[in-house]
């Protein structure tokens, strides 16, 4: 069984902003923000709906980054 390392909290990973140069803050997985129930589904159910296409069968975890400083928000794939 594969688990990311940001949603167990097992690891810590700074990004910075592309535009600015400021930490990105972590918003979670993007498929938490799908729906009212979507943090409750089973994560390998919800990356076949992600949109993008190979996230299950590469174990990566896709997350919402968001730069407080320029409201830019950046999507980052994390290894399982």
């Amino acid at each position: 069984m594969n688990i990311c390392p940001l949603c167990n909290a097992l690891r810590t990973i700074v990004f910075y902003c592309d535009q600015c140069g400021e930490k990105l803050k972590d918003e979670g997985k993007l498929t938490d923000y799908f729906d009212d129930y979507s943090p409750y589904m089973d994560a390998d159910v919800m990356k076949m709906v992600d949109g993008y296409a190979h996230t299950r069968k590469r174990h990566v975890c896709v997350h919402l980054f968001h730069c407080r400083h320029c409201d830019d928000d950046v999507v980052r794939f994390i290894q399982e």
